[in-house]
Order: C-alpha cells, then structure tokens, then sequence
C-alpha cells in the first residue's frame, strides 16, 4: 500500500517534532522542516529513521514564499504532492504591543500566519486534483479568548482560526478538510521563558493542574488527520479546561 505523504512545519523540537514521530509511527512519510536548527532537524531524522520511519528533511523559511515554493517543488518532483499538511511553525513575542517595534510584529505575523497562506496555496492544487486532502493548522487558545501581553501573537492565531473557517468553506467541494487545533499551555520551549515560580501559578489556572505534552497535542493532530470527512472548519481547543 503506497504511503500518503504528510509535511510537518517547524518540526525539529516540541509539537513539531512530536508530531512528525506521530505520522511517521503511524505509516506516513513525513517532510520535515526547520528554519535555522539544523542539528535540531538532523535529531528528529534520526529519530524517525532508528523507528523503522520514513522522512525527507526540508530545511526552509516557511514565512518567505520563495522558499516555500522550492520546497513545494521538491514534494512535488519526490511524490506529486502531499495527502496531509501541518502548519506548525510558529513564534511568541511578549511583552506590551506598545514595545513592539516594526520588524517584530512583521516577522511574527509572517511566522504565525503568513507561512500557513504560503503552505495552503502551495498544497491545495494537487489536493484538488485528486479530490482529498487534510489540512490542520497548529494553533491555539488565545487565537480565541486573546491575552494581555501576547497581543500580536493573539491576532495572528486569531487570523490562523478565520482562515481554516473560510478555507474549510472553499474547499470542502473538492473533499478537503480543514481544522485547528488551539492549544493551550503545552511544556516547550516556547514555555521556557517562565520561571518556577511563574510556571506554578500558570499551572494553577489550569483546570487539568498540569501542562499538556507535545505528545499529547501530536496525537490529537493524528486523529484529526484520520478523522471521519465531515469534520472540517473546527477549531478544536486543547487547553485544559482553560477556557
């Protein structure tokens, strides 16, 4: 039976990384792909390979459309196109939207939410074509409720939950699913700049009392995946019982 072929965005470390494992396990021939954390990428490569799975490494910049058209190209000449695609890659900024300089909010908003457009575009054709195709968008809880500090990184989400609604719109005729998965506090580096102190007291907020793991987010992803067709447009919250 032949593969499907599914591309993991911003998959050297955290969700990323778990997912790509996840499709991999589960029969899939992964594309991985990073910006900068090569060795990182070279990691999940040999993770997947030492499991009996199948990737292609494709290092690029997902927010410059250049690269990702090189990218497309290269999923293109390997295997026609993709069966699924995970728009993952991502940044945070904090702090107060009145300290965010020009070139901050540019390059979040092009991370965020302008590298996923890229992916789509670039996806859709061959999807269309054959008449299926999923596509999840890695997103998360403050896409929806906002928070104080994360302005910009609140929009952005919130601009990745219109565009798989109205993306699931279009493309539903053509048999192709698009979802969000809005997660909330998930233990990774983006996580990373709290103390212990602060850790804890986020950690209180939380219904579950705990973080949730980037396995755990992976798996949801995966089903999402191999979800019955007539789930599409949902933007599906892992947070907890946050909100």
């Amino acid at each position: 039976m032949k593969k499907k072929n599914v591309l993991v965005t911003g998959s050297s470390r955290g969700i990323g990384r778990a997912c790509a494992l996840a499709f991999a396990g589960n029969g899939y021939h992964v594309f991985i792909n990073c910006r900068t954390s090569l060795d990182l990428l070279d990691e999940t490569t040999a993770l997947i390979r030492s499991a009996g799975g199948t990737c292609t490494p494709l290092p690029g910049d997902v927010s410059d459309p250049d690269a990702v058209r090189s990218m497309f190209g290269q999923i293109s000449d390997m295997c026609g196109g993709l069966d699924v695609l995970v728009n993952n890659a991502g940044r945070a900024w904090f702090g107060l939207l009145s300290d965010m300089t020009d070139s901050e909010w540019r390059t979040l908003i092009d991370t965020d939410l302008s590298s996923a457009f890229y992916c789509c575009r670039a996806a859709i054709p061959y999807m269309v074509s054959r008449k299926s195709g999923r596509i999840i968008n890695v997103s998360s809880m403050w896409g929806t409720a906002g928070a104080s500090c994360e302005a910009a990184y609140s929009a952005a989400k919130a601009g990745l939950h219109g565009l798989t609604k109205a993306l699931a719109k279009e493309l539903a005729p053509s048999n192709i699913q698009v979802n969000a998965l809005a997660c909330g506090a998930i233990d990774t580096e983006m996580n990373a700049r709290l103390d212990a102190q602060e850790r804890a007291a986020l950690e209180e907020e939380i219904p579950a009392g705990r973080y949730g793991t980037p396995e755990e987010a992976a798996d949801m992803i995966l089903r999402i995946a191999e979800s019955p067709a007539y789930l599409t447009g949902q933007i599906i919250g892992m947070d907890g019982g946050m909100i």
